[in-house]
């Protein structure tokens, strides 16, 4: 810097000096070559033209001076602004220059500051915006992951976000659906629940719940439909949450308690009350004689003993159900099992005139299974041919060997009313009776769903049923054959 500072000094003098020498040259010339004829002339202007020459000499220099010392002011705030430092004010120096620096040191300071400042906001703006990005991926990865049906809409019912259980019940796709009104995606059938969203809405609750029922292809399911108001900071409702749980078989499940619970009120109640009355007949004197004193023993003995078969079939069912029964397999002989029952059957089958037909022993009938369980099928299964067929009829028994398949079959055919088309695939189930043979005899439901849960659950069999009204029924069931690898397993 000093270098050129020194080099625009020389040049700057070497200007002034050329200027005063060729004035003084110019002047001399011209007095000399102009002659006596001009003499009066020349030293008129002579003296104007080397004054002039003087002065551009002198504003060269003082121009050279000033450029310097601007030079000089602008290199020094060149270079605090660099290093970002204070310049310091050089006493005596130019007042125009160091205000300069001054406010420009002033005003770079504020500014650095300012866009320090504006650095962090940005870098937190860029913070919040992933960590929102990456709430939202999350919250929507919850909701899509959720099985009940979630939809969220704004304050316009536009939808903002579902997930595809929602898609699924209201028909509707639910990724590419945004910002549509929710009436417009949702079939009138089921309008009641966009209905149920707007009502809420209005009414400004923050919660509310109905049940709604859906219908679909003859198929009835009921959903528990709780909606959410979604406020602002401002107390302003801004959307509505809605999720809906299917508690179709909630529901079921709750019927059956009650039908369950009712049926088993009733059938409780029915031989309690023959014992009860009876009773109470003995205790007032009423049987005068012997023999209708045995009459009303044996009344109350054979309902006492229906009521017993009625609680211990409900207490075997429950057990299986819940596994709490105790299982004692052993290799057992079906055809042996079925003449070993027999006994108890036909007296009761010759009472009505019904005929029982069993075949000859197979040679190898052989399962592994509990001999105590499986007779309690065999006589439940005979009990119900002979109690649905009229006199005169008779029940067959059928065991057959598939030794390929590595079953033994166990049929129990009677002649008796039969069973409607549409009622054949429920007579397994609890507390079940067929409505057009309840008259024909009295029963708890009970015997044929015990049978399904020992054969099924407890053995790993199969149960099956084919019946034709006014013909007769076909029921049985089928196990597995005992082998040397079951029997050494178990």
């Amino acid at each position: 810097m000093k270098l050129t500072r020194n080099l625009y000094v020389i040049v700057t003098g070497i200007v002034a000096g050329s200027l005063i020498l060729g004035g003084l040259a110019w002047s001399i010339g011209s007095g000399i070559g102009e002659g006596s004829h001009f003499a009066g002339h020349a030293q008129n202007e002579v003296p104007v033209a080397l004054v002039c020459l003087v002065i551009a000499a002198v504003g060269v220099i003082w121009l050279g001076w000033y450029w310097l010392r601007l030079a000089g002011g602008i290199t020094s705030i060149a270079k605090q602004l660099k290093q970002d430092i204070p310049a310091p004010v050089k006493p005596g120096g130019n007042a125009i220059i160091n205000e300069l620096i001054a406010v420009i040191n002033e005003r770079f300071g504020s500014c650095g500051d300012h866009n320090l400042a504006l650095e962090k906001k940005v870098r937190d703006l860029h913070i919040q915006s992933q960590v929102s990005q990456m709430q939202k991926r999350n919250t929507e990865a919850i909701i899509y992951s959720i099985r009940d049906a979630v939809i969220v809409v704004d304050e316009s019912d536009r939808l903002l976000v579902a997930n595809e259980a929602a898609g699924e019940l209201f028909n509707f796709d639910f990724r590419n659906s945004q910002h549509r009104a929710i009436g417009e995606l949702i079939d009138p059938a089921k309008s009641e629940f966009a209905d149920f969203l707007r009502q809420s809405r209005q009414g400004r609750v923050r919660h509310a719940k109905r049940e709604i029922d859906f219908s679909k292809e003859s198929e009835s399911k009921t959903f528990d439909c709780i909606v959410s108001c979604v406020r602002d900071e401002k107390d302003q409702i801004c959307g509505v949450v809605a999720v809906l749980h299917d508690i179709t078989r909630e529901k079921e499940i709750s019927q059956m308690k009650n039908d369950f619970v009712s049926h088993v009120s009733h059938e409780l109640k029915t031989p309690l009350a023959s014992i009860m009355a009876y009773s109470e007949m003995l205790s007032d004197g009423e049987a005068e004689d012997e023999e209708t004193r045995k009459e009303f023993y044996s009344v109350i003995q054979s309902q006492a003993q229906r009521l017993n078969r009625l609680i211990e079939d409900i207490l075997n069912i429950s057990r299986i159900e819940s596994g709490l029964t105790k299982v004692d397999k052993k290799p057992v002989s079906l055809t042996i099992l079925m003449e070993e029952q027999l006994p108890m059957i036909k007296g009761y089958a010759e009472e009505k005139n019904i005929e029982i037909v069993s075949q000859k022993p197979i040679v190898f009938d052989q399962v592994y299974a509990d001999k105590d369980m499986l007779s309690q099928v065999v006589v439940n299964l005979l009990s119900n041919a002979v109690k649905y067929t009229p006199a005169g009829g008779s029940v067959r028994i059928e065991t057959e060997v598939d030794g390929t398949a590595g079953i033994a079959r166990v049929s129990v055919i009677d002649t008796g009313v039969g069973i409607p088309e549409d009622e054949v695939k429920n007579v397994f189930d609890k507390f079940y009776r067929v409505g057009a043979n309840k008259s024909q005899a009295k029963g708890t439901g009970l015997g044929l769903s015990l049978v399904k849960q020992i054969v099924e659950k407890v053995h790993g069999g199969q149960v099956f049923v084919t019946s034709k009204p006014g013909v007769g029924s076909t029921f049985g069931f089928e196990l597995p054959l005992a082998t040397p690898e079951t029997v050494e397993a178990a």
